[in-house]
């Protein structure tokens, strides 16, 4: 496995804080990782420290640059609404051919033990004005790990993005349940049904437990 995707069952479940994770798990396995969030909405271009992207060059150690940004998440808007409608407002459109060519190039090149490529909200949240996040994880066709909450209903929406992502053919190698802030679920419950109706490994990755999930995540995708 050189690359992975990875994707949320909504939008705000966890996909960043899964991803800078993994990232730093990888690290510590003495790998050397390339994140990209390829495309942003709701981003603040004079404070983005802890925006997602901010996010993901810190955990890669990175500073906090222009160019180390340009490099990692080309589609940026600020509107915090759906990439194709935030575009609009910025007379702007996204080109699915076009996001998917740069992911593939960025992959291609050297450096990378691993690139991590987080999505866009959910799964099947827009990415363009008529394709979805899902569309683009079907063009690159890399390895998946699904993210989900534990929040009332993320059982259904969990379930659901992955049999979405497995009718379109894709490889979704676990399933991460990200504990959710409003809590109004059980925890280890919500693990159970995933893991009792997905067929998949699924890892619980607490709020309060450091990236004790991340090391296993990372175990189960080598």
């Amino acid at each position: 496995m050189t690359a992975i995707f990875i994707a949320g069952s909504h939008t705000d479940v966890g996909k960043t804080y899964v991803s800078a994770a993994l990232i730093r798990a990888a690290r510590r396995a003495g790998m050397t990782v390339r994140a990209l969030k390829p495309v942003v909405s709701g981003f603040d271009e004079t404070d983005w420290a802890q925006s997602d992207p901010g996010r993901l060059l810190a955990a890669l150690s990175a500073a906090p640059e222009a160019a180390a940004l340009a490099a990692m998440s080309p589609w940026r808007y600020a509107a915090p609404q759906s990439p194709p409608l935030a575009a609009k407002l910025e007379g702007k459109s996204i080109v699915l051919a076009d996001v998917a060519a740069w992911c593939r190039a960025r992959m291609a090149e050297p450096g990378a033990d691993l690139t991590v490529i987080e999505g866009v909200g959910g799964l099947m949240s827009p990415l363009t004005e008529r394709e979805t996040g899902l569309d683009l994880m079907t063009a690159l066709a890399i390895p998946a790990v699904l993210v989900t909450g534990s929040y009332l209903g993320a059982i259904s929406h969990g379930l659901t993005a992955l049999a979405a992502a497995r009718g379109a053919g894709l490889d979704i190698r676990a399933l991460v349940a990200s504990e959710s802030p409003q809590n109004d679920a059980p925890f280890a419950p919500t693990i159970e049904a995933l893991d009792a109706f997905s067929g998949l490994p699924v890892i619980g990755a607490r709020r309060d437990a450091g990236d004790d999930f991340a090391d296993e995540l990372l175990r189960r995708l080598a």
